[in-house]
This record gives structure tokens, C-alpha cells and sequence, in this order.
């Protein structure tokens, strides 16, 4: 008798993709991220979506910048939240604090104050940043932009 992993399996399954390290993916990928959400029909304010998907693109841009490598992210639902994480090979831990005089870098302030929580933790030879929005009771996942994310592909994807 074989059995399928399906079988045990808890839906929604998380979702993982390969991004390569081209600028040119990320805003496939920030709509990858909102087409999961929506066809997993978590319940999202349309401003918590928009906050969802600008932190997505932040967490994202920072991991392709920072490494100039590949980066995996994945979407993950959780009782009452929704989780994406972004993996990474690089050592490096992600600074919230710039100077003064510094003109970039204040991306992670921003994912802080639109986000319920956020961090990072060490993965293999880099890292995975994380960050979570509150699905919110009654509150329509917007349809704007409607995509299915099964059998959508980004360029070649490729694990980290």
C-alpha cells in the first residue's frame, strides 16, 4: 500500500518558491504572494493585504540586495495568522537602526510597524526573516488582481 503525503498532509499546505537574484523578480513574486492568500481565501482587510504584500516585496528586496544570491520564500498560514518567510545564505543578520545620514535601510522599521510580529532565526549557512499579519474575522480577502497560485511558476524556480 503506498501513501501519499497528501494524505497526512494539513491544508492550506505551506508554499515555497525559489527567487533568483534578479531585481526583476520581485514584483512576480509580491503578486505570487498575494495570489496565495487569495485563493487560500484567508480573511485579510484590504489594508492588512496591502501591508501583507509591501512587507513581502521588503523582506524580499532586502534577502536578493543584501546576499546578491538566490533566496526561498514561503507562505505559511497559522491559527489566526499568516506567516511569510524568506530564507537566505547569508550570515548576515538583518539591522533594524541606519545612521542619520544614511539614505536606504529603513525597510525593517516599516515591515516592524505594519506587521504583528517579525524576526529572524538561523537556517543553515544564512538565515530566515519572518514576519506575520492577524487574519481578521468577516473581512474579505480582496479579489483585485485575481490569480490562482497552483501551477504558477517564476521564471526557473530554484530551492536556496
Amino acid at each position: 500500500m503506498v501513501v501519499s503525503p497528501l494524505s497526512s498532509a494539513r491544508f492550506p499546505v505551506p508554499l515555497e518558491w525559489g527567487m533568483p537574484p534578479a531585481p526583476e523578480a520581485l514584483p512576480a513574486a509580491r503578486w505570487l504572494v498575494g495570489a496565495i492568500v487569495r485563493e487560500w481565501g484567508v480573511p485579510l482587510s484590504g489594508d492588512v493585504f496591502k501591508d501583507l504584500e509591501l512587507c513581502a516585496s521588503e523582506v524580499i528586496a532586502n534577502a536578493l540586495l543584501h546576499t546578491g544570491d538566490r533566496c526561498a520564500v514561503t507562505v505559511l498560514r497559522r491559527p489566526g495568522r499568516l506567516r511569510v518567510e524568506v530564507t537566505d545564505r547569508c550570515p548576515v543578520l538583518p539591522r533594524r537602526e541606519r545612521g542619520a545620514e544614511e539614505t536606504g535601510g529603513r525597510g525593517l522599521l516599516l515591515v516592524e510597524a505594519l506587521v504583528v510580529a517579525w524576526g529572524w532565526y538561523p537556517e543553515g549557512p544564512g538565515k530566515v526573516v519572518w514576519f506575520e499579519v492577524p487574519e481578521q474575522d468577516e473581512a474579505p480577502c480582496p479579489t483585485h488582481g485575481w490569480g490562482t497560485a497552483l501551477g504558477l511558476v517564476l521564471s526557473s524556480p530554484v530551492a536556496c
